[in-house]
Formats: structure tokens, C-alpha cells, sequence
């Protein structure tokens, strides 16, 4: 029998559908010291979803490195329309993504 979320009454598999639909994310590409480009992708609630988890994902996916601080992914390079199309093909709502 599957774990229920006490927040939605749902299955947890049900819940993180419903999680990953309600976040509102932002990419944004930021130019870091000596001239680096990082993605940064803002918006991620800790709570809801395992941003460990999907840093790990989007950075295979990527094949860059990168890291996870304060809540936010951060990316080596300039991925942002490439991030956004995984992070739809992850769940998410492609409405609540903004790309800056």
C-alpha cells in the first residue's frame, strides 16, 4: 500500500505529480568570474520535491557539473532552453517555467 502525503491526502506518487505542477521556476544564465556561464534554475520548493535528485538528473542529462546551494540548481554552461525541455519531460509545468 502507498505511503499517503497528509498535506493532499494523495498517494506520494499522486502528490509529486501535483507538487511538480504548482512550482513556479525561473532559469536564468549568469556570467560568473573569469567569464563562466552558469544556469541557475530558481523556484524549487525543498519540501515538495528532492532537488538533489533532480540536480543529479538534469546534470547527467546535461553532461555538465554543478551543484545545488540554497534551494537553487546551478549549472555549468549556458542551458537553458535544453533545462527547460527536461524539466517538462520531468513533470513539470511547462506554463510555470519562465526563462530569463
Amino acid at each position: 500500500m502507498s505511503e499517503i502525503v497528509k498535506k493532499w491526502g494523495l498517494p506520494k506518487e499522486l502528490f509529486e505529480g501535483v507538487a511538480k505542477g504548482e512550482q513556479l521556476i525561473t532559469i536564468t544564465a549568469e556570467k560568473k568570474r573569469f567569464g563562466k556561464m552558469v544556469t541557475v534554475i530558481k523556484g524549487l520548493d525543498g519540501k515538495d520535491i528532492n532537488v538533489q535528485d533532480l540536480a543529479v538528473k538534469l546534470k547527467s542529462k546535461l553532461a555538465c557539473g554543478g551543484t545545488v546551494k540554497n534551494g537553487n540548481i546551478i549549472l555549468q554552461g549556458d542551458h537553458r532552453r535544453r533545462a527547460l525541455e527536461l524539466l517538462v519531460k520531468f513533470g513539470f509545468n511547462e506554463d510555470n517555467i519562465e526563462i530569463d
